[in-house]
């Protein structure tokens, strides 16, 4: 009896499978799409059973090579497409409408929910426009001095070990200072991750970011249904991590919100009002202060609302910058006359005191940096590949993308393409000087994004950027040490092999 419903609910599944599957051929067929040979049920998945986070890269781009700029994938029902061709690009980052993310963006949402990056719709829209005044360039030089004080924390914990010999992981040291800068920037909180890196919070963060874009890779462990029962203690630890990580920011927000509520009691309170000079007087609130003064349809956020976004915004903005100076760091490492170049720009703004203080204006006038940070995202861009996914078919040029696909838009190739950019592997930050050398092609060059579902917080960003990279600079001159990169994607690019540079004190 057992058997005879084992096997029922096998033809079952094959035949579903195939009608469901043989639709998509079709349209693929006739589109013409290539891609790796697929079989039922698992679909390309055989294929993919040798992946993990350090080889997900490499395969992409054996994958480019043999079919194009664009090929697609299945694997247990789901309809993938990867592309670096700028007309996919141009529609996709373009539209109004297509804004729903990939399904892989599903292992994001146990700790993120539904928040800013993975939100659409009406909700998406509100919440956007209360994010544009967190980034207000008023609000951006009180996020400065916090990006000084942390970046100053930092190269004093370098001081050690610094010693002109040894190869240093640069992320270790980059993403705890990036985590105390996004931590009280967000909440307005100080957890002192450089120098309490044990902090629950901050272990649980790590823990998390790391087990969940690895599940992508694990076949295993690729499905909620799956998870627990083939690794029901990595399930467990992760539920833990997310538990702690709410607490906290639940804590937090509910102390910030007892504030508010006195100050309204003894009338000292001021609801928060869009116009430039309101903001510049409230220019020291923290991300979750501007949330918890906002309204949408005259209805204030409730702490769950606010709880998404400030974990979006911590995740978003620790791994993503973290990623970007450090292999921007390890890039300038491995070119001198770059890093000359850096230094003479940061003692002729900043001046030769190395621990003198920094204000956005002359963040802002670090131009030769500019382009560095520019050309190290071109090369190593720390988001590799967005996604979108099609509920409908959908018509690109003479291709038809068929519906309920997930289109990954690979800006880590995109970047590297000698049809957008000569000389494509070299570093060469005076492509991005007066545009001398820059690609014309608006899609070529997307490390935030393009669109409506850009980066609302590249500006703070580059400005950490900047904040961290000269502050190492004014103190250390980098030397090429250590093991070569070896990209690796988890969710963020990293580096099997570290992100490995030398630091020799510089002389007063």
């Amino acid at each position: 009896m057992l058997l005879t419903l084992i096997t029922g609910a096998l033809i079952l599944l094959l035949t579903w499978d195939f009608a469901r599957k043989r639709s998509r051929v079709a349209a693929f067929q006739k589109s013409k799409i290539p891609g790796p040979i697929s079989i039922p049920i698992l679909g390309c998945g055989l294929q993919a059973l040798h992946l993990g986070a350090e080889n997900i890269i490499p395969w992409v781009g054996e994958k480019f090579d043999e079919y194009g700029k664009t090929f697609r994938f299945w694997i247990l029902g789901e309809s993938l497409i990867y592309t670096k061709d700028l007309k996919y690009f141009e529609t996709i980052l373009s539209s109004t409408t297509l804004l729903e993310k990939g399904q892989l963006y599903k292992y994001l949402r146990p700790f993120l929910n539904d928040g800013l990056l993975v939100s659409t719709g009406r909700k998406w829209h509100a919440r956007r426009k209360i994010f544009t005044h967190a980034f207000h360039f008023k609000v951006l030089e009180h996020y400065v001095e916090i990006m000084d004080r942390n970046s100053a924390i930092m190269v004093e914990n370098l001081r050690t070990v610094a010693d002109g010999k040894t190869a240093l992981d640069m992320l270790k040291y980059v993403s705890l200072a990036a985590l105390d800068v996004i931590t009280e920037a967000a909440m307005g909180v100080q957890v002192n991750a450089q120098n309490d890196p044990d902090f629950p919070y901050i272990k649980a963060l790590k823990s998390v970011v790391y087990i969940q874009p690895d599940r992508m890779f694990k076949f295993s462990q690729r499905y909620d249904w799956l998870f627990p029962l083939v690794a029901p203690f990595l399930h467990r630890r992760l539920l833990n991590e997310i538990r702690v990580m709410h607490e906290f920011t639940d804590k937090v927000i509910r102390e910030r919100r007892e504030t508010v509520e006195r100050a309204k009691a003894d009338g000292t309170y001021r609801p928060l009002s869009l116009g430039d000079a309101e903001i510049g007087r409230k220019s020291q609130m923290a991300l979750l202060d501007i949330l918890l003064q906002s309204t949408i349809d005259n209805q204030p956020l409730n702490d769950a609302d606010i709880r998404e976004e400030v974990d979006t915004f911590m995740f978003e903005g620790d791994d993503t910058t973290s990623s970007g100076v450090s292999h921007a760091l390890y890039a300038i490492a491995r070119h001198p006359k770059v890093q000359e170049r850096i230094y003479e720009e940061v003692l002729q703004v900043l001046g030769r005191d190395p621990s003198a203080p920094v204000t956005q204006s002359q963040l802002n006038d670090l131009k030769y940096l500019e382009c560095v940070i520019k050309e190290t995202m071109r090369l190593y861009p720390p988001v590799p590949a967005v996604g979108r996914h099609t509920h409908k078919d959908l018509q690109i040029g003479n291709k038809t993308i068929p519906a309920n696909t997930s289109i990954y838009l690979v800006m880590y190739f995109a970047h590297r393409d000698p049809d957008y950019f000569p000389d494509p592997l070299s570093f060469k930050p005076e492509r991005f000087l007066d545009g001398e050398g820059e690609s014309h092609e608006i899609f070529a060059y997307v490390p935030f994004s393009a669109g409506p579902k850009n980066c609302i917080g590249q500006k703070f960003a580059i400005l950490e950027m900047k904040a961290l990279i000269s502050k190492v600079l004014r103190h250390y001159e980098l030397l090429p040490l250590g093991e070569q990169l070896k990209p690796m994607l988890n969710f963020i690019l990293r580096s099997v092999t570290g992100m490995n540079v030398g630091l020799r004190p510089r002389k007063s």
